[in-house]
């Protein structure tokens, strides 16, 4: 399901658009709302799979994609967004990324190897994800990865 939030109605703005991909619609709201006051365009796929498809249907300036979904999972999903879009910044999500022992994997620092631009921790502050995404869609996209 894809859910696409209009721009504001300001005449000669260009507005940043930003993809949503996470299966929890709490999580997709809160985001929503809090880059659609600020002036984002939003669209929010349900998970992958429609995650793929509006990534071949439209154009965007960053995406936030949650590591943990189920069918096309995170890692995998975002291994694929950023073969077949490779110039678009992609912020991985997690709640349940956190290394809790000194031998268990980080996976949000190994979303980066697979093409995430950056990582937000679950929960985070409506000031972090702002920055996130200001951060990708003003770091000249052949850097953007290695200026974390």
């Amino acid at each position: 399901m894809l859910v696409t939030c209009p721009p504001p109605e300001e005449e000669g703005i260009i507005v940043p658009r930003v993809l949503v991909v996470d299966d929890d619609p709490m999580v997709c709201v809160a985001i929503e709302v809090c880059l659609t006051r600020k002036g984002f365009e939003v669209t929010v796929a349900d998970g992958g799979e429609a995650g793929m498809r509006a990534l071949e249907s439209s154009d965007f300036d960053v995406m936030l994609v949650d590591v943990f979904m189920p069918h096309m999972r995170g890692f995998e999903s975002i291994r694929m967004f950023h073969e077949r879009r490779p110039d678009l910044p992609i912020v991985a999500m997690s709640g349940y990324a956190f290394a809790n022992t000194e031998s268990a994997p980080d996976f949000l620092r190994m979303t980066i190897e697979l093409g995430a631009a950056c990582c937000l921790r679950n929960p985070f502050t409506p000031d972090a994800l702002l920055t996130s995404v200001n951060q990708c869609i003003t770091t000249p996209k052949a850097s953007a990865r290695h200026s974390k």
